[in-house]
């Protein structure tokens, strides 16, 4: 012991080759700092050694955890950033070439003309659209669902744009590596067709996105849907709801089925295609999916679905083929010097009558029927008049849809005995009287014989007997004597616009051709009140 201390003791000091090493009690425990590093624990006062307190679990596994998430969380904002910026761009750089929106304006629907009998019946009509333009009020209820129902089912609930239908359509088209669908929805549709074209471009399509938004801000969804059924185009040349049920259905789009309103709503997949009066059985099939729609929409009932089905609708006369055609096309050259340029739709009625017109129509088909093979004709044209001027009946053909030629107003062809009246006006101004007597006789004029129908001859008539009885004879002694440029001239100052050439041959027929070497002189025996001259 030194200075009170005690020193260890190893073994036993008289041994030299006693063991120094240190016992597993004399050794001291290690101590975990904070900083993870081991650090040797010296022994209690007590002498007692304290017990390493327990570890905390690594924290590593944790933080990387932690840095594996926000880096995925960091680079999907990075590209979401990116993606906004690509679209936003594209949206900019095809937006630029669009008109700026507060000048843009829906265009004005083409003017339509519905030419109408005197009795209001339609005959025709005229104008680039095919059919008037028609509120969505004046139909009925399932007519506009039906197109919700197979094109936009999500329309009134939408924006302007189906973000679950374009979504679909884009995975469909990946999927068959081509543009298969589009997914517009009814109001793109509508923007296509008022204010972009037909194109299938990236363009078009970022356009039409625009212009459906532009749309659904500044029209109610009742209005857009209006303006898409008067504006879509059905096929066979049929533009809007109203031209299409009077093509296809010969009947306004007021008066339609479900049937007929399900034929038509299902057009607008392919028009040209699915046109009923050229594939009857594409376009029915089309139309009983567009039935099962509108009952799935809630549309209709089953019952109205079962009877659509079991019934579905077809094609009917059209009133295209119709010979109304004819006097509808007569009125369009008119209408011009009675109306002006066209602001709207317009309704012509005329002083035709519509029974009449039929039957004029059929009196004209059994005319051909029976005579037209013997004498070698497939054509005709009746016209039916009033002493005023009143057209009654108009027929300019047999066939519209085969020949649009209006054969009573646009065919030359000699007037007959039409003609005489400006013969008996000449012979009047010239100081004639309706009781003044010219001979029905016998008249040559250089070869040429004249003579009446009934080939009997009267003698000494009044001019009033001639003209109701249509004398030939006569008319071709008036025309000798006030010589037949006298003639040509009355006709011209009432109207006659035709070029007419002054020829003895005008007088019982009109006719306008004549050899040159050819006078008018006859050799028939002279009245007593009767005179020639040259002519």
């Amino acid at each position: 012991m030194v200075d009170g201390r005690k020193e260890p003791r190893m073994g036993d000091e008289r041994s030299v080759s006693g063991d120094i090493r240190v016992s597993r009690e004399d050794r001291p425990a290690p101590v975990i700092g904070r900083s993870g590093s081991k650090e040797r624990s010296a022994p209690s006062r007590s002498g007692e050694r304290r017990r390493p307190p327990a570890a905390p679990p690594p924290p590593r596994k944790r933080r990387k955890r932690r840095s594996w998430f926000f880096r995925i969380f960091y680079w999907l904002f990075v590209l979401c950033i990116w993606a906004v910026l690509v679209v936003g761009g594209i949206i900019a750089w095809y937006g630029a070439h669009l008109p700026p929106m507060q000048s843009l304006e829906v265009p004005k629907r083409p003017p339509n003309i519905q030419i109408l009998a005197a009795d209001g019946a339609p005959m025709a009509n005229r104008g680039d659209m095919g059919g008037a333009a028609i509120t969505l009020k004046d139909l009925p209820p399932y007519v506009g669902k039906a197109f919700v129902a197979i094109e936009d089912r999500r329309f009134y609930s939408h924006f302007g744009l189906d973000i679950p239908g374009l979504a679909r359509a884009m995975m469909n088209n990946l999927m068959a590596r081509h543009m298969e669908q589009g997914g517009s929805s009814l109001t793109q549709q509508l923007a296509k067709n008022i204010f972009l074209t037909q194109e299938r471009s990236l363009e078009r399509k970022v356009q039409e996105a625009i212009l459906a938004l532009w749309l659904e801000r500044h029209y109610s969804k009742d209005q857009i849907l209006e303006m898409y059924i008067n504006r879509v185009y059905f096929g066979a040349g049929a533009y809007g709801i109203e031209a299409a049920a009077q093509r296809y259905f010969n009947k306004p789009a007021k008066s339609l089925s479900i049937a007929q309103a399900a034929m038509l709503a299902g057009l607008m997949k392919a028009p040209s295609k699915l046109a009923p009066n050229k594939n009857i059985a594409a376009a029915q099939a089309r139309a009983q999916l567009v039935v099962q729609a509108m009952l799935d929409l809630g549309v209709i009932s089953p019952a109205e679905a079962k009877a659509a089905i079991s019934k579905p609708a077809t094609v009917s006369g059209s009133v295209a083929e119709s010979s109304g055609n004819y006097p509808a096309d007569w009125v369009m050259g008119l209408l011009d010097d009675y109306v002006g340029p066209l602001d709207g739709d317009v309704i012509v009625k005329t002083t035709l009558n519509s029974k009449l017109q039929a039957t004029a129509e059929q009196a004209l088909d059994q005319a051909l029927d029976k005579s037209g093979a013997k004498l070698k004709v497939s054509q005709g044209a009746l016209i039916a008049m009033e002493p005023n001027g009143a057209v009654r009946a108009l027929v300019g053909g047999r066939s519209y849809a085969d020949s649009q030629f209006n054969r009573v107003i646009t065919a030359h062809r000699q007037p007959g005995s039409t003609f005489k009246p400006f013969v008996y006006l000449a012979a009047l101004e010239r100081g004639a009287t309706p009781d003044s007597v010219r001979d029905d006789a016998p008249v040559t004029l250089a070869g040429w014989n004249p003579g009446d129908f009934s080939k009997e001859y009267r003698g000494p008539v009044k001019l009033s007997t001639a003209l109701a009885l249509s004398l030939n004879t006569v008319a071709v002694r008036l025309c000798a004597e006030v010589g037949p440029k006298s003639v040509v001239a009355v006709a011209q100052r009432l109207g006659i616009s035709s070029s007419l050439q002054p020829n003895p041959s005008i007088a019982p027929s009109g006719r306008r051709s004549w050899p040159p070497r050819l006078s008018c002189r006859h050799s028939a025996p002279k009245s007593p009140k009767a005179s020639s001259s040259s002519g």
